[in-house]
């Protein structure tokens, strides 16, 4: 009721008197309610000094330590066609074992034969090689006798070239005693001529002498001709030499474009016959890529692409398969804001969904169902989600971590950090503060040697 008025009921009416306030103002409960509260203040006073540890929590997922022993899908690096299932879902299989078996849809490779008709033109392109090769030997031969018979040729003009120019010198001496010749029969024939006149010679010795001067004239002449006939024969003579030498020119160098011609046809058949085993050997992988293997021991997971005559492209998922040995590590994320509190080497707490725990994160000791890990890498690109990821293996200190914990099942983590005050802890969370910066002992030694050199 309100006070709206002066008058104090309570001072002019006895409340005691009545059953209510009998019941009420007899009691002595509030007494030990205020001890209560005084212990329970002077216990939470204390309790904001007991040491706290503080952490980083964080969601992931439970994974493999290594790449190789994580899920894994099998592909088909060639499009085919389902024809046969050799496994089901559940089965162990071990590395090499057949799961399915596929049939092609190209075409280019519905020939049975097709490695066999490979080989044979093989064949047939290496003895087109060898027959090119043997043209290539016999042209050698060829153009190494042209060039043995061009040096006889050679020789053979070179000598008559010097015939000519001897039988021209020696023509030249003729040509010159015939000139002395000339000379002594007209001297001759000019003295007859005066003796005759002076009554001393016969008419009989100038005509003689005057005969004679005809002849050597005669003589003459036949001599001058002889000599521009030995210069022709020399002129002829360099003409053959050189004719023998482009002619047998010519010869070499058609046979040794023919050679060339060869060899060139003999590397382009090297070739081929090159990418024709090239594609055998494709198609021989090519077969047995039909069968599709597992690549480790493991457990089938999950037919993506079942059924029977479905077909698949290249690099398309068919199965899904889980490595029989992994090493079971924990994946999980933290803030940007509380990434540089963790270290390489980290200890940290895990709690896995489907195992009861108690979990205490500020007293890790207290806590129960939680499992010891380590940081062994820390992402150093944020993830989807905007958080940054962090790889935990199990703690070999600590306890085993359960055997029937599956990959993919979730978990939490709980990673310890310096110990501080509760009251400072309350402080930092009512503020949005981070936890306190520190560095592992071995980093601070590390730095402090940096340091001192």
């Amino acid at each position: 009721m309100l006070n709206i008025t002066k008058n104090q009921v309570n001072k002019k009416v006895d409340l005691s008197t009545y059953k209510a306030g009998k019941k009420i103002f007899n009691k002595e409960y509030y007494k030990s309610f205020n001890k209560f509260l005084a212990a329970a203040a002077i216990i939470g006073f204390i309790t904001l000094f007991l040491p706290w540890t503080q952490n980083i929590s964080g969601n992931g997922l439970v994974t493999t330590l290594y790449p190789n022993q994580r899920p894994q899908t099998i592909q088909s690096q060639i499009p085919g066609r389902i024809e046969q299932w050799f496994v089901q879902e559940g089965d162990y299989v071990k590395k090499g074992d057949t799961i399915l078996r596929i049939s092609e849809v190209k075409s280019d490779y519905f020939d049975d034969r097709l490695i066999e008709r490979t080989n044979q033109q093989i064949n047939a392109k290496s003895l087109s090689v060898g027959a090119y090769k043997q043209k290539v030997s016999w042209i050698k031969g060829q153009i190494l006798s042209l060039k043995k018979e061009l040096n006889l040729k050679l020789k053979m003009a070179e000598n008559k070239l010097l015939q000519s120019k001897l039988k021209v010198e020696s023509d030249s001496i003729e040509f010159e005693a015939a000139k002395t010749n000339i000379k002594i029969a007209e001297r001759q024939y000019n003295r007859a001529v005066t003796l005759q006149s002076e009554g001393i010679a016969a008419v009989k010795d100038v005509e003689e002498k005057n005969l004679k001067l005809q002849k050597t004239q005669a003589e003459l002449i036949g001599k001058e001709n002889k000599l521009l006939e030995s210069k022709n024969n020399v002129l002829n003579a360099k003409i053959e030499f050189n004719r023998i030498n482009a002619e047998y020119s010519n010869k070499i160098s058609k046979a040794e474009s023919d050679m060339s011609t060869a060899l060139s046809s003999g590397f382009d058949a090297e070739v081929q016959v090159s990418k024709l085993e090239n594609s055998n050997s494709n198609y021989r992988v090519r077969r047995n890529l039909l069968f599709i293997t597992a690549p480790q021991n493991g457990i089938i997971n999950k037919v993506i692409k079942g059924g029977i005559g479905g077909t698949f492209k290249e690099g398309e998922d068919i199965v899904g398969i889980m490595p029989a040995n992994y090493d079971l590590a924990v994946e999980t994320f933290v803030r940007p804001i509380d990434l540089p509190l963790l270290h390489i080497g980290e200890k940290v707490r895990v709690q896995f969904d489907g195992w009861p725990a108690i979990v205490f994160s500020g007293w890790p000791n207290v806590s129960y169902g939680t499992y010891g890990a380590k940081v062994v890498a820390i992402e150093n690109f944020t993830s989807d989600s905007g958080k940054y990821r962090v790889l935990l293996a199990p703690d070999e200190t600590d306890h085993e971590w359960p055997e029937a914990i599956r990959i993919g099942s979730g978990a939490r983590t709980i990673a310890l950090l310096e110990d501080v005050p509760i009251w400072f802890e309350l402080w930092r969370q009512l503020n949005s503060f981070p936890p306190n910066y520190y560095q592992p002992e071995g980093d601070k030694k590390g730095k402090a040697d940096k340091k001192k050199k």
